[in-house]
């Protein structure tokens, strides 16, 4: 092994076992099939921010709700307000493009089978594409979530297709994965 992945090796073991609590939230690349409990809510307030060349993108503050509206289903909605800039242009701001889904987990997780999901999301064209606040036309996005547990441990993920036909846009696949241990508290 070379110095260049043992160096790297460390530094990932030592963060793991020296992290006291680590803390995270949505928005997130990967998801899990597992929806929002029948009759609750779940509600965020988050940032997401993009640099690309000399130009930005930030939605803040951008909020997402999720509520059970039956067993193994839940509605999905984000609303961010969104800035651009940059490239020479003046920073703008407005409502962005609104998301809105639908998670159904159609397979629950057993002690040999894993729990599976679909999250089909359409984003909405709710924001003035004309200054940059959005894409100018409706997309989706069809993915496929998978998770198993085993003891502390989980691990879900999956993938599928953004379908996006806007102007100077594309189709593309994706794929995230993700494993996590519970650590229990302290």
């Amino acid at each position: 092994m070379n110095n260049v992945v043992k160096i790297i090796s460390l530094a990932v073991c030592l963060n793991l076992i020296l992290a006291t609590r680590i803390f995270a939230g949505p928005p997130f690349l990967t998801d899990d099939p597992e929806p929002v409990d029948y009759q609750h809510w779940e509600a965020y307030i988050f940032t997401l921010g993009d640099h690309s060349g000399s130009g930005y993108n930030i939605e803040v503050p951008a909020v997402e709700m999720n509520y059970g509206v039956l067993p193994d289903t839940q509605l999905h909605l984000i609303v961010p307000m969104t800035t651009v800039g940059g490239d020479g242009v003046p920073t703008v701001s407005g409502l962005g493009d609104t998301e809105f889904g639908i998670k159904y987990r159609f397979l629950h997780e057993t002690n040999w089978w894993p729990q599976i999901g679909i999250f089909p999301m359409i984003e909405l064209p709710t924001g003035d594409s004309s200054r940059g606040l959005g894409n100018g036309r409706a997309w989706f996005r069809l993915p496929l979530w998978i998770q198993k547990s085993f003891g502390p441990w989980t691990t879900y993920g999956g993938g599928g297709a953004a379908l996006n036909s806007a102007p100077g846009q594309r189709d593309y696949p994706f794929g995230v994965w993700l494993v996590q241990r519970d650590f229990g508290r302290n």
